[in-house]
């Protein structure tokens, strides 16, 4: 019976030694691996050990966080008749929500024959500064000619078509 209890004691401290390495690799990772607050946040109103990080980021820049990028200007000008479409099989092919360079149609998509994929258009008189870009075909009878996506048909249909300046950017 002495045997038993002294291996069972043994048996006791191999298995506590396991999960002793165990919980002390696991406190390990977790220590080190999310970030903590320093001190000085710890404290709140009471005295800080140290910088606030707050005020040494303004210390050093105290400005806009991101910097203002003027509109691009236009590598060429032309005025050409745009029209606006929907997602709709009688107005695309059988696939409606899918445009020519296989991507989803969305706000800022429009569809010309005469300009590459990826081409970024502005018509200032129309949206301002918003930017389209070239993702869409069209029937190939229209060459010079361009089709803006909205989403809804009312509002394609009050659009209807435009004589507008276009900026090729």
């Amino acid at each position: 019976m002495k045997n038993y209890i002294q291996n069972l004691i043994k048996n006791f401290k191999k298995e506590l030694k396991k999960d002793i390495k165990l919980l002390f690799l696991l406190v390990f990772v977790l220590t080190f691996s999310w970030p903590h607050t320093t001190i000085s946040q710890g404290f709140n109103n009471r005295i800080a050990i140290g910088l606030i990080p707050e005020q040494v980021i303004k210390a050093y820049y105290n400005g806009a966080t991101l910097p203002t990028i003027p509109a691009r200007e236009a590598d060429r000008i032309m005025y050409i008749m745009v029209s606006a479409y929907n997602s709709e099989i009688g107005q695309t092919d059988d696939t409606p929500f899918i445009t020519a360079s296989n991507t989803h149609t969305r706000d800022g998509i429009v569809a010309t024959n005469s300009l590459p994929f990826g081409t970024v258009v502005r018509f200032p008189d129309y949206s301002g500064d918003k930017e389209f870009v070239v993702e869409d075909r069209m029937n190939k009878r229209y060459y010079y000619q361009m089709d803006i996506w909205m989403a809804e048909r009312a509002e394609a249909v009050q659009f209807g078509s435009q004589f507008l300046k276009m900026e090729i950017l």
